[in-house]
């Protein structure tokens, strides 16, 4: 088990990104957050298996229909035990 953190900035908040994030998230088996910053960016914190999590990175990446994902920091984390895939 690993764990990832994004911060995505672009049109992320307001157009569903953190419900989409949340879905393929709980698809994949992963377990974490998706949460929306003050400065308007959308972090998301996911532990899993290190292929399943380059799956998800695919997903923070495209983003739903309506996002504009211009940047993401992508790094490795914390090693956190959630309950399931949350959004905060």
């Amino acid at each position: 088990m690993t764990a990832r953190r994004w911060l995505v900035t672009g049109r992320v908040q307001g157009v569903g990104f953190r419900n989409y994030i949340q879905k393929h998230a709980r698809k994949l088996g992963l377990t974490g957050y998706a949460k929306n910053l003050a400065d308007g960016q959308v972090e998301v914190h996911a532990v899993g298996d290190s292929s399943t999590l380059d799956s998800l990175s695919g997903y923070v990446r495209r983003g739903p229909m309506l996002a504009d994902v211009r940047t993401i920091d992508e790094q490795m984390a914390d090693l956190v035990r959630y309950d399931g895939f949350q959004i905060r």
